[in-house]
């Protein structure tokens, strides 16, 4: 087939009688079998209805043919457009640059493709997909130029949508005071914000939302996948975190949804994909807590201080009546005795007995009497770890006063136990304040307090240890003696808070002692059963 002029374009509108004219050059002079009009009927129509807008210009872009698609795009019917310069479709809001490019590139006998911002005949302005391409002679000299575009306005308005909205989401998660990532069904980070990239860095614990994905899944267990599968989000989930780096404790509250977005790759073309994915929100709440922690302890000091009040002058009561008892014995002993002899001679002396006994007795009932109750408290699931941290936050200001050293150890993840709250509270801190007492008035020069816990299968241990004075080996048996103390001159407490000790932990059918391999200062070592019940009636 010979290379067609298409000199006569210019001068009809009609594709069909155009190429009619041209047919000896397009098929040559043996052109008249079926089979050659056939080709000649395709071609024709294939270009008048091909759903894109082509166009033919000579060498200074004067337009000699477009196709019904493109009268369609451009609002010109053929007579209106046919001898016109396609800069007649231009906007001023193509930059200049991209006109030279275009011609730069044409006139180099090379295809152009990119985007034009052309005028509709109604004026309004649209987005012109554009591809032209030099037509050659024989020669290889350029004749003509064929141009194909597409009204793409519309795709690229619901692009540029796309993109806002994702910038705007962006912005919005960025502005978000809280920590914010997105996570796939892999567990990848899909989409963070500022906040959470500075957990990477701030938390030293590698990637932020895998070190919480865990603690998550380990606390909610079962809960997590049944979450998961219904699409039902979780929230106020806390955590404390310590840094390795400064050691640092903060608290984080948790909270998350998941959603299911459509896939867009070509596999789900034809048939519906999707993928799951979660919105993990990390909420720093460190002060928050430090708030509610300093208010709880001030509470738990204002409760303590009544309740050590009262337990004193308890526990003082108890003791004098249990001290009167003794000489009131001896007296009764002598009574009967002079009774037995029946001698007039020393009824004098028995009748002072019996007044002595008499007021013995009255002064006993009397105490009784004035002995403050103490009411009953609920046996609940207790966490021993918790209790020992409350009572380290009370002596907080004595041990940093005194440059005490604490090392506190607790296990993990310790069981719970049942018992009652406010008594073991009671226990520790007799114990740590000892212990403090102890360190404070000790030569040495290290101060230093260590508090660890443990568990095996039947048993929690609690070990508390000073580097103080320690407790002479004869002296270890009375201390759990009433009225005895290991202070100068008796000290400011009347020698019952290791027997209140005692008694509750015997109350929770543990065990106290101290430790005899303990070379330096003194260690209390304490367990409780853990799957005993308490005794009834535990104060």
């Amino acid at each position: 087939m010979k290379k067609t002029s298409l000199r006569f374009l210019q001068t009809h509108t009609n594709m069909t009688s155009v190429i009619g004219e041209l047919v000896p050059d397009l098929f040559g002079e043996g052109y008249a079998n079926k089979g050659d009009e056939l080709l000649y009927s395709l071609f024709v129509e294939a270009v008048e209805q091909v759903p894109i807008a082509i166009s033919i210009t000579d060498k200074k872009a004067k337009i000699l043919y477009v196709n019904e698609e493109f009268c369609r795009v451009t609002g010109y019917r053929p007579e209106d457009i046919l001898g016109e310069n396609e800069s007649l479709l231009s906007d001023k809001r193509t930059p200049r640059e991209v006109y030279y490019d275009l011609w730069r590139t044409i006139s180099a006998k090379k295809v152009w493709r990119g985007t034009l911002c052309n005028r509709h005949r109604s004026g309004e302005r649209y987005l012109s997909d554009l591809t032209i391409a030099p037509m050659l002679n024989e020669a290889g000299a350029i004749t003509h130029y064929i141009g194909m575009h597409r009204d793409i306005t519309q795709s690229y308005e619901s692009e540029k949508k796309v993109v806002n909205q994702k910038l705007l989401i962006e912005s919005v998660i960025n502005s978000s005071p809280i920590a914010m990532v997105v996570l796939d069904d892999r567990d990848r980070v899909i989409l963070d914000n500022h906040n959470y990239k500075a957990l990477v860095s701030d938390l030293d614990k590698g990637e932020p939302a895998t070190y919480f994905l865990q603690l998550l899944r380990n606390e909610m267990g079962d809960l997590w996948s049944e979450l998961q599968s219904k699409e039902q989000g979780f929230s106020n989930r806390e955590f404390k975190v310590e840094s390795k780096g400064n050691h640092k404790i903060r608290w984080f509250s948790c909270a998350g949804n998941w959603f299911v977005e459509n896939e867009v790759n070509a596999d789900a073309f034809f048939q519906n994909a999707s993928k799951q994915y979660l919105i993990l929100t990390l909420t720093d709440i460190t002060r928050q807590r430090r708030q509610m922690e300093e208010l709880h302890i001030q509470t738990l000091k204002t409760i303590m201080a009544e309740d050590e009040r009262v337990r004193g002058i308890r526990e003082t009561l108890l003791g004098a009546m249990h001290q009167i008892q003794m000489p009131m014995n001896q007296i009764r002993a002598a009574e009967q005795i002079l009774r037995h002899k029946g001698d007039d001679q020393h009824a004098g002396l028995l009748q002072i007995l019996q007044q002595i006994q008499q007021s013995g007795e009255e002064a006993v009932a009397t105490m009784q009497k004035c002995i403050p109750e103490i009411l009953q408290t609920a046996v609940i699931p207790i966490n021993l770890n918790q209790i020992l941290h409350e009572v380290l936050l009370l002596n907080n200001q004595r041990i940093c006063s005194n440059d005490i050293e604490v090392h506190w150890q607790p296990l993990a993840q310790l069981p719970t136990m049942l018992g009652s709250e406010n008594r073991l509270r009671i226990l520790f801190k007799q114990l740590i304040d000892n212990a403090i007492d102890s360190v404070c008035k000790s030569d040495g020069s290290e101060q230093r307090l260590k508090i660890t816990t443990d568990t095996d299968a039947e048993l929690i241990y609690v070990c508390i240890e000073d580097s103080g004075a320690g407790i002479p080996v004869e002296k270890r048996a009375k201390v759990f003696e009433p009225f005895y103390t290991t202070r100068p001159m008796g000290g400011n407490q009347a020698g019952m808070g290791l027997v209140m000790a005692k008694e509750i932990v015997n109350q929770h059918q543990g065990f106290i002692e101290i430790d005899p391999d303990c070379d330096r200062g003194c260690r209390f070592k304490i367990s409780f059963p853990l799957h005993k019940q308490v005794f009834k009636g535990v104060e």
